[in-house]
């Protein structure tokens, strides 16, 4: 397989180094708009007639399809911001190739009842285009992260083996990640954090559909495994709300982050100020957003790892009947971030994140996962990435609740 990847941050060079040594990859162009940080990774991986750097603007269509076919790739991998999304999967539909990304193409609140009912939902623009990437016999695999993705296929293998009917999925992220020497320091893209956390929580539950709620809401304790312990989880913008009922049959589907009291009050004073704005101001003559500002101020993720501890889970929540009586299952999946750095030399958000979608090429490239349209990792039989998931390395865990 020939792979495109734009994007070449914390995720992105965690895809390159995972996928470096596996039988399937021919060739994966690391595509940039920073250049030099394409190089990087190139270096890090010493082989650049496999791992190619090339500058790149992701807005730019014609450019993405330009490199697509000067390269002959079989597959475009997004690893940019969200707000990059179309260009990119447009892209991929005109040079031909699969199309896979870890999130979704952006939302849009209601104009007057934001906190009740949904805008333009995440995936929106994607799914609009179904019809025309499966005419083409094309696939657009999307929302192929840790959550979403992993998480999706959880719940799709809980359906499958876990339960007869199920009432209610919860998706809940959290751990006990702390970076040395900073007050404040995501371990994830800043501009992705803000748009999920400030913008309405999706909520799906049957007989109603998709409805929104307030940001921060509706905070519950959820018990992490593996050491993690307690951590306060609140209703955040999520793909898998969007994802799961399209394929898996349930009563209710709910995302929750444990974001942790100081994260949530950085998040409402940028808001408050004006600062999570995508929208350019003029700063003394210079045309600027404020979320880039505060992005840029920020440490760059990809390169916290070795000061960062602790770990981090993605868990998917099952609730229903197995046999006729109620059932209550977790299953979940830990990186560990001493783990990942001493193995891959990957700060463990990067990590986990970026395993999944290196799995599910693997699957494609073996014709094992297979179909056309727009589709999520619902879609798709859950055993085989299952199966797949000890041979890249990846932990997980299935735990009974009472």
């Amino acid at each position: 397989m020939k792979v495109l990847l734009i994007g070449v941050g914390g995720v992105g060079e965690a895809i390159a180094v995972i996928a470096q040594n596996r039988p399937w990859l021919e060739k994966m162009v690391l595509a940039d708009y920073n250049l030099e940080r394409a190089r990087e990774v190139c270096q890090k991986l010493g082989a650049p007639e496999k791992f190619p750097a090339e500058w790149i603007d992701a807005r730019d269509e014609s450019q993405i399809v330009a490199l697509a076919r000067k390269h002959a790739v079989d597959l475009i991998l997004n690893a940019v911001e969200p707000r990059y999304n179309m260009p990119i999967f447009n892209a991929a539909y005109q040079a031909g190739c699969t199309y896979l990304d870890m999130a979704m193409s952006l939302s849009s609140p209601h104009p007057t009842r934001p906190y009740q009912e949904c805008g333009v939902k995440l995936g929106d623009a994607q799914f609009e285009q179904a019809e025309a990437w499966e005419r083409k016999g094309l696939l657009a695999l999307v929302g192929m992260g840790a959550d979403p993705g992993l998480s999706d296929v959880f719940a799709r293998y809980a359906e499958k083996h876990l339960f007869d009917a199920i009432d209610e999925i919860g998706i809940r992220d959290g751990g006990n990640l702390a970076v040395r020497g900073y007050a404040f320091a995501p371990t994830f893209s800043i501009w992705t954090t803000i748009e999920e956390c400030l913008n309405p929580p999706i909520l799906w539950e049957a007989g109603r559909g998709w409805t929104t709620t307030e940001p921060f809401s509706e905070p519950e304790v959820f018990d992490f495994p593996e050491g993690i312990g307690p951590v306060e989880c609140v209703n955040v913008e999520h793909e898998e709300v969007v994802l799961i009922p399209r394929w898996i049959r349930c009563g209710r589907v709910t995302f929750k982050y444990g974001l942790g009291e100081t994260f949530i009050n950085v998040l409402k004073t940028l808001h408050l100020l004006g600062l999570d704005s995508t929208v350019p101001v003029n700063v003394k003559g210079v045309q600027v957003a404020p979320r880039d500002v505060v992005a840029a101020c920020l440490p760059d993720p990809a390169h916290l790892g070795d000061r960062m501890t602790g770990k981090t889970c993605v868990v998917t929540w099952v609730k229903g009947t197995k046999d006729g009586r109620p059932r209550q299952v977790f299953l979940y999946q830990v990186a560990d971030n001493e783990a990942c750095m001493a193995r891959y030399g990957l700060q463990a958000v990067a990590w986990q994140t970026a395993v999944n979608p290196v799995i599910a090429m693997d699957l494609l490239q073996a014709g094992v996962w297979r179909g056309a349209g727009v589709l999520g990792p619902e879609a798709f039989d859950p055993d085989p990435f299952i199966a797949k998931m000890a041979e890249y390395e990846v932990p997980y865990g299935i735990k009974e609740m009472a």
